[in-house]
């Protein structure tokens, strides 16, 4: 498996993954597809938080962070990560967040957010965002909205959360 940066060769292949990796999810919208276009035209997009797995020269799994606020701290966002229905549960979700991690700590990235599955991102290191000081946004359950400190000597962070605008949120 090849984990590298996306390249806009990859974008209709992206869009199709992505697609066909949420069509089955129960708290899909549907446009999650579109949600990756969005971003990806957005202010806070950072290309080198847009990763894909790359087996035997298939698209198998997409990942994306873009860029949000606590309070007026800078943050990732990790949505969506998106991999094959042949492709699940083989890691490559796994390995698509460590990679991601990895980047965004290069580029000195502190905390990194994600709403989803409280019995999946733990296993990435991910915990109840409330615990470090991170307003939950309503509606959002608390046990499935997380963080990850992605520094050591990451600075404390306390607000509410900003995303996006393409989120809707």
């Amino acid at each position: 498996m090849l984990i590298r940066q996306e390249t806009k060769e990859d974008y209709a292949q992206i869009y199709d993954l992505v697609k066909t990796a949420f069509s089955t999810i129960e708290h899909s919208d549907g446009n999650e597809q579109n949600l990756v276009t969005a971003l990806r035209n957005s202010g806070a997009f950072v290309p080198g938080l847009s990763l894909v797995a790359e087996i035997d020269g298939r698209i198998a799994g997409h990942i994306m962070f873009t860029e949000g606020k606590v309070g007026q701290d800078t943050v990732l966002i990790l949505a969506p990560l998106s991999v094959l229905p042949e492709y699940q549960q083989q890691g490559i979700g796994t390995a698509l967040i460590a990679e991601g991690h990895k980047a965004a700590q290069e580029l000195g990235y502190q905390y990194s957010l994600v709403l989803g599955s409280e019995q999946y991102y733990p296993r990435s290191g991910y915990r109840p965002a409330r615990g470090l000081g991170i307003e939950v946004p309503v509606g959002m359950p608390d046990e499935n909205f997380m963080a990850i400190k992605l520094q050591e000597n990451a600075k404390p962070i306390k607000g509410a959360v900003t995303y996006a605008k393409e989120f809707g949120i």
